[in-house]
């Protein structure tokens, strides 16, 4: 159920979404609905990914603009598949960190670019 909001999210550098490039899988998400948590763990698509951060902000976004507001939504990068992973990992679930993020303009056209519906 989880996996169809974030399906069609596309991938920042190839013309593909996550699910089909197998960024993201069924069974790499987690949610425990009693306590309101969800975890996706992402795979990039080679270990020196520059996007790991984009894809992984493109994940959270989806998730916080989809689900209800008492989800608190952890996104991790699968353990070794990428070089900076626990950088990454921090990045990425670091409130201030996400949230300076997406002041920058750039970075949030991105973002939005890569969570627009796609009708081909």
């Amino acid at each position: 159920m989880f996996l169809n909001h974030i399906r069609d999210i596309k991938d920042p550098e190839h013309p593909y979404s996550l699910e089909e490039l197998k960024v993201i899988t069924e069974d790499a998400i987690e949610v425990d609905d009693k306590r309101s948590y969800v975890r996706v763990t992402f795979t990039p698509t080679v270990e020196h990914c520059s996007m790991a951060t984009v894809i992984g902000l493109c994940l959270r976004v989806k998730l916080l603009r989809s689900l209800p507001s008492r989800y608190k939504v952890d996104i991790k990068v699968a353990p070794g598949t990428h070089a900076t992973e626990a950088a990454v990992n921090k990045q990425l679930n670091d409130k201030e960190r996400v949230a300076a993020a997406l002041e920058n303009p750039n970075l949030l056209d991105m973002v939005d670019e890569c969570l627009a519906p796609s009708y081909g």
